[in-house]
């Protein structure tokens, strides 16, 4: 499975009891803060809680530029298993 794919995969399946919080890391070393997410084919629609330093409050990005997801919320790491983690 490619890289895009699997974050498809988590970003869809996220389940109800988790918080749709946390921090995307893109292929351009920006950290972009998140507390809603909608995907679509191939990208994901993220809004922010503050605006950044352009004053954008909504952030579309291409799911191939994620390299990592960073979460915020304070939950059990055990709650990891339900995105599908073993």
């Amino acid at each position: 499975m490619d890289t895009a794919a699997a974050w498809q995969q988590l970003f869809e399946t996220w389940p109800q009891e988790q918080p749709r919080v946390g921090i995307i890391v893109t292929t351009g070393q920006e950290n972009i803060p998140f507390t809603r997410f909608m995907t679509m084919p191939g990208v994901i629609a993220l809004e922010r809680d503050r605006p950044d330093t352009s004053g954008a409050r909504k952030v579309i990005l291409a799911l191939t530029a994620i390299t990592a997801v960073k979460m915020t919320d304070t939950n059990d790491f055990a709650n990891l298993s339900l995105l599908g983690f073993e």
